[in-house]
């Protein structure tokens, strides 16, 4: 379990140095003077400065981070082993948050906060300082500010994604601040949103197109960067969640000001949808494009099938590829793609570290659409003899193991489905092979009880039957000796462009706009899932047909194509958070497989793993108990 109270101390000291102080902020005050020949040492020349740029950035969240992002194994979308008894990595956010155990005292990953005021206090000093280095030029000036504001951007942002309004802190405090100045009540969620995009407006114009050294220099910010971080921030401020949320209505600072504006703002939508475009154009004049798996012929034998599967799975685990916006070198995939790897090759089953312990539940594998491009309560042609259990034929076999017989929901579905789930006959593509016709590259997982991927011991795979396939880069090799496990590394995508496209037809539904516009992006998406287009489909197979006509039927369909698109990449996390639609879907109980049994009949029961449960108060994270001690300037957030 993570050490609480060391995150505590380092809350402490975080919160001391950035703007919430009382009595303690006469000892913080006391000691910034001895500091001062330090900060006039890191801006003395431009090696000194480089370092203090690269500490901003040192700052970004953990993504991906199984024991500190929020995301990934703190919602719905990834179950694991609870109270592991020896875990691979730190359960502390499933154990509490995915289970309920959120508080005031000590908030799960309450540690954000001191962090990113940290952060943000440590890019006021770069911003008030990077003007006396005098061996910098003019350009890199002003490309290192325009990074270090979209930095203080993002920074801002992640808090007012978990906290709602915020103070903002928009410089340093003097050292003689009179101490009551410095407890800073929050500000209103328009504000805030106001701001964040204020700064990014400015750092935009002065980012390079692309970095200049990309061996030295990947992960660095640049203008398609900026661009599309801020289409983001605006859907995000155009959504329910902050967008018209009567719901936060009695949220008021102290003084009375109301912390939500309660009116819906059409508006807000149709400037999201001008950033989306706009930062789409910037991106893809830069070179931006959906990723397409296309290596070099005389290497490869593949079936367009498998062509296809991996450049779904790539657009996300291919390290730069041209699909990446931004990606987090803070955050590289090593352990999360361990635990989340099966052991397919059954020629070696002794390696310990391949544990293949996260775990999508049921509802996440019906959410995915059918081969016909439709959800599949939707689709008239689907499992119609409403089947249990089928068995593979040779129709199936790029996808399921020839003559398995598995559950009927693993049979005709989308490609996205078999490239993102790993499950009981599936086939995984995969361990160094180069030759999908052979039989023998064709690896599967065969996870019942007594198989080689089944229940054998209490803290050893996937509680649910399903498997996260996406995470595992499809060169990763598991090898023949204990702990021999042959990992391709990659940071973790922060924006994809995929996820740009759908932002910007939300958009454009959501501000009645350029209905073209709003297909043409979608369907883009779609085309490289080998679907067919929105309109199609629906016309053809759906039980819905006009669906797609009405704004509150495109609404639903372009939501589920973002939760399908961007599945387990932290994305639904939010997303469903900021459209308001985590009470219903927190509400749906967590299901898996009988994962005890061996024969299929009873292996493929549905059985309730945990009721997690979920409102209001639970939109937003509660501001420490002991935060609010020190400032009592600060309000706490509803329900909390």
């Amino acid at each position: 379990m993570r050490n609480i109270k060391k995150e505590s101390w380092i809350l402490r000291i975080t919160v001391l140095a950035v703007l919430f102080v009382t009595s303690s902020c006469k000892k913080y005050l006391d000691v910034i003077p001895d500091n001062i020949p330090t900060i006039d040492h890191a801006f003395a020349m431009r090696t000194e400065a480089e370092k203090y740029l690269y500490t901003c950035y040192s700052y970004m969240p953990k993504d991906g981070n199984l024991g500190a992002d929020p995301t990934i194994l703190g919602g719905d979308e990834l179950w694991a082993i609870y109270q592991s008894g020896r875990p691979e990595f730190n359960h502390y956010i499933f154990d509490g948050l995915a289970r309920g155990g959120q508080a005031t005292v000590d908030p799960i990953v309450g540690f954000y906060w001191g962090d990113m005021y940290r952060a943000i206090r440590d890019c006021n000093v770069f911003l008030e300082n990077v003007g006396k280095v005098p061996d910098l030029t003019a350009l890199e000036k002003l490309e290192w500010i325009a990074e270090v504001k979209t930095l203080k951007a993002y920074y801002h942002f992640y808090l007012v994604r978990m906290y709602g309004p915020i103070p903002l802190l928009k410089e340093n405090f003097k050292i003689d601040e009179v101490i009551e100045n410095t407890k800073v009540p929050r500000a209103p969620a328009d504000s805030c949103f106001k701001y964040i995009v204020s700064l990014l407006d400015e750092a935009k114009v002065d980012l390079p197109k692309a970095v200049g050294n990309r061996n030295k220099m990947l992960g660095r910010i640049t203008q398609p960067v900026a661009y599309a971080l801020k289409a983001k921030v605006m859907v995000t401020a155009a959504s329910p969640l902050f967008n018209g949320n009567t719901d936060m209505t009695s949220l008021k600072n102290l003084d009375g000001t109301p912390l939500f504006n309660p009116s819906v703002s059409l508006e807000k939508w149709t400037e999201a949808a001008a950033a989306c475009k706009e930062a789409i154009d910037i991106c893809e004049l830069a070179g931006n494009k959906l990723y397409k798996f296309n290596p070099p012929v005389p290497r490869f034998k593949l079936s367009d099938s498998t062509r296809t599967g991996l450049s779904i799975r790539n657009a996300f685990a291919e390290r730069w590829n041209e699909e990446i916006i931004w990606a987090n070198t803070q955050s590289i995939s090593n352990l999360t793609q361990k635990v989340a790897a099966v052991k397919v090759d059954h020629r070696y089953l002794d390696n310990p570290r391949i544990i293949s312990e996260l775990a999508p539940p049921v509802k996440i594998a019906e959410m995915f659409y059918s081969d016909k491009g439709v959800p599949i309560n939707e689709d008239k042609t689907w499992n119609t003899g409403n089947l249990l259990l089928r068995t593979a034929t040779a129709k199936e076999e790029r996808y399921i193991r020839k003559d398995y017989v598995t559950s009927a929901l693993n049979f005709d579905r989308e490609p996205r489905f078999y490239a993102n789930l790993g499950f009981d006959g599936g086939v995984w593509y995969g361990q160094g092979s180069e030759n999908d016709g052979d039989p023998n590259s064709l690896f599967f997982v065969s996870s019942r009880k007594g198989q080689p991927n089944g229940k054998v011991e209490a803290d050893y795979g996937s509680p649910t039957g399903y498997y996260v396939k996406k995470y595992v880069h499809w060169e990763n090799v598991q090898g023949s000796s204990v702990n021999d496990y042959k990992v391709t590394e990659y940071p973790w995508p922060i924006i994809r462009l995929a996820q740009l496209f759908l932002f910007y037809a939300e958009a454009l539904n959501e501000a009645n706009g350029d209905k073209s516009q709003m297909f043409k992006y979608i369907n883009a998406v779609r085309e490289r899932a080998k679907l067919p287009t929105v309109e199609f489909s629906w016309d053809n197979y759906s039980t819905n047909p006009s669906k797609y006509t009405s704004q509150a039927g495109m609404r639903q369909i372009i939501h589920q194509e973002q939760l399908i698109e961007m599945a387990f990449e932290g994305s639904r996390f939010w997303d469903i958070r900021r459209w308001k639609e985590a009470v219903a879907e927190y509400r749906k109980p967590v299901q898996g497989w009988d994962i005890e049994q061996s024969n299929p009949d009873y292996y493929y029961r549905r059985r309730v793993l945990f009721v997690q449960s979920f409102s209001v108060k639970d939109y937003f994270w509660p501001i420490r108990d002991h935060d609010l001690l020190i400032n009592k300037n600060l309000v706490q957030n509803i329900g909390w």
